[in-house]
């Protein structure tokens, strides 16, 4: 399992359109076959931050993801919202108590 999480921070005046645009692309995501999770979070105290949690199930995931017309149709429609550039870490999984997604590990 491989989690990626996604950092933006965006203009003030994008904030909705980022989200509908980010809520439409998680909701075509979850239904990759490579894809066990996407959750996406705004900043309680900072709004025009948002963290993108990406659970992937192969390592090929995340390159076949970036393929799709859905992750296209957001990368171009969220750009000039952006207030920064978006930054990712990557990382495996340890634990998480979801038991559909520990038993889509095994």
């Amino acid at each position: 399992m491989l989690i990626v999480q996604v950092r933006a921070q965006v203009k003030p005046e994008s904030i909705e359109a980022f989200k509908a645009a980010t809520l439409e692309n998680a909701q075509q995501s979850v239904r990759e076959p490579g894809i066990a999770r996407f959750d996406v979070m705004q900043q309680t105290d900072d709004p025009t931050r948002f963290v993108l949690v990406e659970a992937y199930r192969t390592p090929d995931a995340p390159a076949k993801h970036k393929e799709t017309a859905h992750y296209a149709k957001w990368r171009d429609t969220v750009a000039p919202m952006m207030a920064g550039p978006r930054s990712s870490e990557k990382f495996g999984s340890v634990f998480h108590a979801d038991a559909q997604w520990q038993h889509e590990q095994t």
